[in-house]
């Protein structure tokens, strides 16, 4: 885990903010504490079946672009894995992100 009081402190709250959080589970959280953007990854998007159903299952946030309210996160696939070697139906992603002054 992480301590989201102590990666805010002293930021100004009127500037953007870009959280890196290895997990999609706190996006909500991090979202009220002013963060425009979360990067996570971690689910791997499943990696390969059955287990991009059980991922999907358990993770609200398992893959891709999500947005409300004006507050955006992005799972990464990543280009890992966990267990065996192989994707089947979840292939790797690098993600370039391009930040552009408001």
């Amino acid at each position: 885990g992480y301590d989201l009081t102590a990666a805010v402190a002293g930021r100004e709250p009127e500037r953007a903010a870009v959280l890196l959080a290895h997990q999609p589970s706190n996006w909500r959280v991090a979202a009220r504490a002013g963060m425009g953007l979360q990067l996570s990854g971690h689910t791997h998007g499943g990696q390969f079946f059955p287990f991009t159903l059980a991922v999907s299952a358990i993770w609200e946030h398992d893959a891709g672009h999500f947005e409300e309210g004006g507050k955006h996160l992005y799972v990464s696939r990543g280009t890992g894995f966990w267990g065996p070697p192989l994707r089947v139906g979840a292939p790797p992603e690098i993600v370039k992100v391009t930040l552009l002054a408001a």
